[in-house]
């Protein structure tokens, strides 16, 4: 006898759809904060910029960026984290 196939939505503690707040790092320059919402619209397309946080380092020298995106699935959030792992602005993602 075969075990039924895996639920993936189990696989999971998060209850899809979902606001899902992702952390980004990166130095404090021009360009980096639209950089971010332009990647986050592109996987959630109903990203609303307006939801975004920013916190500044101690220093200045860094930009903390808070995207709350609707989370609609693991692959949707895995493939977010990757385009902003990647990007050459980004220090961190959290």
């Amino acid at each position: 006898m075969t075990a039924p196939p895996a639920d993936p939505r189990r696989d999971t503690l998060i209850d899809y759809p979902s606001a899902f707040p992702i952390k980004v790092m990166g130095a404090r320059q021009d360009g980096f904060v639209h950089a971010m919402t332009e990647l986050a619209r592109q996987h959630d397309p109903g990203f609303d910029a307006a939801t975004v946080e920013l916190r500044e380092s101690s220093g200045g020298k860094y930009l903390g960026v808070t995207l709350t995106v609707t989370a609609t699935s693991r692959e949707q959030l895995d493939n977010l984290y990757r385009a902003l792992s990647s990007h050459p602005m980004v220090k961190v993602v959290f």
